[in-house]
């Protein structure tokens, strides 16, 4: 039975190594300066590979070289507390009989393929001795695996939020904004992954000793129904904000036809007083007479408009 290396060189430069036969998994977590050198002595990859695989933000490529493969990845990390999603990137170098991974911690998509080679030797044949194109594959159906259930998260706060689109004391405009920027962030790392992972299909044949068509469509299937649910999303999402525009414009339409017509009321009859308080002091102001013209003359103008409030439809 082959054991996964840990030596204290390992350790030092965040590395797991798990080999089988003649093949070898290097998985680097949070890559550093000195992890960059150690592969640069080891496996003489080029200085802009690995200048490429320690910055944050690259595009999704693939670099072929005659006896390697240089991969970058970008993939989202989605905050379930704040509900947001970062754009994360992490690398892989394949070559004849080793892959060389490096990723951020919060990626444990790679973790969980390679706990599983350490416990299981079984999982070690499976995975190592077909080589790193398929090794690669596994790791990356992981990763699209796991990526369902970020989906499943957004689409509990969309029910959330389609639940407060209906309700007059939520304000659902800051959250349907928040949602949207995350999902125009998941469009922008998964539409590009999967034409990446359409190119990976024939680039990987030289490094796979089984016929990986069969199992990269199974993937695409994944990836496109990925892409198919993000594109549903952002529909729902525009719905979910026309309706809200809708019911804002309509609530506020209602308040400003309970102030007219508070103020079609209310206007007039301090109005009448005013000008009933200024009458000269020669007349008399309580007789009934009097009182009748103040009462009159208020219904009259209050009559009048409400008269044209309802005219223009504004109550």
């Amino acid at each position: 039975m082959t054991l996964p290396e840990k030596n204290s060189e390992n350790k030092a430069l965040n590395m797991t190594t798990v080999t089988f036969g003649d093949f070898t998994w290097l998985d680097i977590v949070q890559p550093t300066k000195e992890t960059i050198k150690y592969l640069s002595v080891r496996y003489n990859f080029s200085p802009l590979d690995l200048e490429d695989a320690m910055s944050p933000l690259q595009v999704s490529k693939v670099e072929e070289y005659p006896d390697y493969l240089f991969i970058i990845f970008n993939l989202s990390v989605f905050d379930k507390l704040t509900r947001r999603s970062s754009r994360k990137q992490w690398s892989a170098f394949v070559g004849p009989n080793y892959l060389v991974t490096l990723r951020p911690p919060e990626f444990k998509f790679a973790g969980e393929v390679l706990t599983e080679c350490e416990l299981k030797e079984e999982a070690r044949k499976e995975y190592l001795s077909q080589g790193s194109g398929y090794l690669l594959y596994r790791i990356l159906d992981h990763a699209i695996d796991r990526y369902f259930r970020v989906l499943d998260k957004i689409l509990d706060f969309l029910e959330d939020i389609e639940d407060d689109v209906f309700k007059e004391e939520v304000e659902v405009a800051p959250q349907l904004s928040i949602l949207r920027r995350d999902i125009i962030i998941q469009r922008q790392v998964m539409f590009p992954t999967r034409s990446l992972l359409a190119e990976l299909e024939k680039k990987l044949k030289p490094f796979s000793k089984i016929d990986l068509t069969l199992y990269f469509s199974d993937l695409m299937d994944h990836m496109n129904k990925v892409c198919d649910t993000l594109d549903e999303y952002t529909e729902i999402i525009d719905v979910f904000k026309d309706t809200d525009y809708l019911l804002s414009a309509y609530r506020a339409n209602r308040t400003i036809r309970t102030l007219a017509l508070f103020l079609a009321i209310v206007l007039p009859f301090l109005f009448v007083v005013g000008v009933y308080l200024i009458l000269p002091t020669s007349l008399d102001k309580s007789s009934p007479q009097a009182l009748g013209i103040l009462l009159g003359s208020v219904a009259v103008v209050i009559g009048l408009i409400l008269f044209f409030l309802n005219r223009r439809r504004l109550i």
